[in-house]
Formats: C-alpha cells, structure tokens, sequence
C-alpha cells in the first residue's frame, strides 16, 4: 500500500519543484529516503554497542533541455532548498548532453498502487534486541569445540522512499527490515576457523529462532576444521544455496539495460535465444508480499510489475529504465533504481531463480568425485566475455557423500558455459532480494593442490 505524505514532506516538495523551477529548471524530481533503526553489538555476553540512528536525505535532479544534474543534502530549511536548486541548475548547465535521460510524463507515471505486505510496525526496545543477540551468540557458544566469538548482532529498522515530480507525480511507501547474526570461532591443530550464521526478514515474525540461528554458526564453523585443498581437475559442482545466487547476479548484471545499450554484456546478442539450462526459470518480483526488494513503483515513478526474464532457458527481456529504454529503442519496463545523489539506473527488485525439482541428495548421489561450495571468495567476473574464475571452499564430494572440508580452491569456467549446465535444486528460500536454490553444475575446472 502507498501512504499519505506528512505534511512536512509535502511542504518540502513543493518548495524544492518550485526552487527548482525558478532556478531554470525545465523540470525536476524530488526524492527523500527517511529511515530509523538500532542496532545492538554484542560479544561475549557483553553488550559492545548499542546505536540508534535516524536519517533525513533529500536528492533533487533537475534537467536543463537536455543536460541534467543531481544533488543531494539533509539540511532542508528554505534556504538551504533554494541553494541546492540553484546550485543544481549551474551544474547542469555545465553538463554534456543526454537526449536519452528525461522525467516519466504524467501518461508512463504509476496511477494506482499494489497491496503488498511491507511494513512491520513491531517495535523491537533495545532490551529486545540485545536479549535477540545475546540468545544468539549463547547458543553458538555453548556447542562443544567453539573457542571464540567474533561477536553477534541485532538490529531493526524502517525506511520510507518518497518521490515527487515537476510532472504530478507523488507517493511515498514504507519498509520494515528486522535481522539478527552471529560469528564464532574454532581452532584445531593451530588451524582457526570462523563462520556465521544470520536471520534476516522484512517482519519480525518471519525471523528465525535465535537459538537455532547460534547453533548453525557454531556447526558451521566446527565443519571448516581440518579442511585440506582438493585435487586439480574438473568435476561436478554443487553451489550451496548460500552462494547460488551469484549466479543469479551475474544473470541480472548481463541482462542489465546499462551494459547492454553500451555494448559490454556477453549476452547483448542473445535476445529470444536460450541461454540458461531449459530447467531455468528467472523472474523479476516487486510485487511479492514481504520481500526484501519489494516496491510499489520504481525509482522513476513507473509502475512496476512481476517479469519473467528467463523462460524454460529462454532470454525474455531486458532490465530498463527509461534512458536505456530510449537508447535501445524499446519500452521501459518499470526497473530503475536510483540513489539520492546520482541519476536512475536499471536493477532487480526481486530476482529469483526458481527452484528445482530434485532434492540436493539426489544431486549428490550421483557424484563419484566433486565439490560442494558453501563460500566464495574474491571475483574474477568478466561480464564482456563471461570468463569466471573465483576463491572456493566447502567439502568435497565422494561417492555421493558430503565428506572432508575442502579449502583453498579456485574454480574457473565460462558463465555461457555454466548457465547451459546449471540445474536447480529444490530447496529455494527468498530470504534477500536476490535469491536461488542450489545449484548442480555438471562440470568445472577445479584447481586445488
């Protein structure tokens, strides 16, 4: 759902279309990010932190015929708006040209908004939040063989996005986001070994229990030790769900209008052509009810709508946003983003790889030799021509069985390669905005010892 302005955004959008307006600006747009949280630190069962923090910004963008230019501040008095609009003006006066970049007209603007569930008005006291992370931390603690803790934390917070435009456009919606997270240590043979675990949801009641979030750290960090490089070969791969939805993102990278209208995605030549495994399913979401990256209209006031970009293998569409809409020749299809202090771009709000059929046991069960991936470290990405190469740890495979933890590796291939070979597992949580189940790849360059 959308929410009435406060009067006091109201005044201030006014104000700063009509600074704008009287500072040369053809046209402009106002958009703030309010937001307030706390956030708890704790380790060993001591409170390390404990801040609060509330955040007032305002960014305006103004066109001058084709030049355009973008400036941000949290000082809002009346004087401060006439400065930011004249100063903006000056500044895109000495802008080069862009006859792509330009405001939504009234007929492109959102006119009715979605119902979706994402704000959460549960408010957690700091008491709350440090009982939150402490339960964390405690229980990772307490499992056998973890020597130390990196600390643990809680947090919650909301946020409000609203945007304003010299062409009638303005609304506002708020979010809610809750977390909690914990890192411990363990050490074997003088090896030290750390990793975590977190719970993250846009509300509160969704979040999982403190207890078994610890507990999962704990196991974590106990199954690194005594981890060993793998054999240099090539092999299946497993990416463990926590780590899939890299792959996820280089999909969403490709396809993004940005690289395509410049030219620099390997995918640029790819449109209506299959270029994922057929098992393949990716689509965009801002309509999904407590997702992380939902959102009522996009960040040039479009309307936004669910999209599937990736169909039985199949690229369907673009990412776009009205400039990379224009430079293509296509319509817009409701994805920008857009900081306060620069000007939209094209990006995901919920991009999900959907799940699979087959269980990971069933992936596993047909590897004689082969590693299960559960981080990755570093990034060799070329999204101009699709080579990959990154950091790997996380168990090898043997006879269909999880066995000893494997470190130190590097895995290369090709993504065109990769995304023809990747197959879906079933066990897909939208636990952020961009997300995957695992993913099974039948074969890549392993280099280990």
């Amino acid at each position: 759902m959308s929410w009435s302005m406060s009067e006091k955004d109201q005044d201030i959008i006014s104000k700063a279309l009509s600074a704008a307006k009287q500072a040369g600006a053809d046209g402009a747009d106002v958009s703030f990010i309010k937001g307030g949280g706390q956030d708890v630190q704790v380790r060993l069962g001591k409170v390390e932190s404990a801040e609060r923090s509330e955040d007032y910004q305002m960014g305006m963008r103004v066109f001058v015929g084709q030049r355009s230019a973008t400036i941000s501040s949290g000082q809002l008095d009346d004087e401060n708006i006439t400065q930011l609009a004249e100063r903006a003006v000056a500044m895109a006066k000495h802008a080069p040209k862009n006859p792509y970049a330009r405001l939504a007209t009234a007929e492109e603007q959102a006119k009715s908004f979605p119902e979706i569930e994402l704000y959460d008005d549960t408010d957690f006291s700091t008491d709350k939040l440090t009982e939150i992370a402490l339960a964390c931390e405690d229980a990772a603690l307490s499992q056998a063989g973890i020597s130390n803790s990196d600390g643990a934390s809680a947090s919650a917070g909301t946020s409000e996005v609203v945007i304003g435009t010299s062409t009638g456009f303005n609304a506002s919606y708020q979010r809610s986001n809750f977390g909690f997270s914990a890192v411990v240590l363990a050490e074997k043979d003088g090896q030290m070994e750390r990793d975590y675990d977190y719970s993250s949801a846009v509300f509160a009641e969704d979040l999982e229990k403190p207890e078994i979030v610890g507990q999962n750290a704990a196991q974590r960090t106990l199954s690194r030790l005594g981890g060993r490089k793998p054999q240099t070969g090539t092999f299946p791969i497993i990416f463990d769900k926590r780590v899939s939805r890299s792959l996820a993102g280089h999909v969403a990278s490709a396809i993004n209008g940005a690289s395509i209208a410049r030219g620099t995605s390997f995918l640029k030549e790819r449109m209506g052509e299959q270029i994922t495994n057929a098992a393949i399913h990716l689509l965009d979401n801002p309509l999904l009810p407590r997702g992380h990256g939902s959102r009522l209209f996009d960040g040039e006031t479009l309307p936004v709508k669910e999209r599937h970009l990736v169909k039985d293998g199949v690229l369907q569409g673009w990412l776009l946003d009205l400039a990379t809409a224009a430079q293509l020749n296509l319509e817009p299809t409701g994805n920008a983003s857009r900081s306060l202090s620069g000007p939209p771009s094209p990006s995901v709000s919920n991009f999900i790889m959907e799940a699979g059929e087959t269980t990971i046991d069933e992936f596993l069960s047909d590897i004689e030799q082969g590693f299960y991936i559960t981080e990755l470290m570093g990034s060799s990405v070329s999204l101009t021509t699709g080579d990959y190469s990154r950091g790997a740890s996380g168990f090898w495979i043997e006879n269909g069985k999880v066995t000893w933890p494997a470190t130190e590796a590097t895995i290369a291939g090709n993504l065109k390669d990769i995304f023809m070979d990747m197959l879906p597992a079933s066990d897909l949580e939208l636990t952020q905005s961009i997300a995957a189940p695992s993913v099974f790849i039948k074969q890549l360059m392993v280099a280990g010892s």
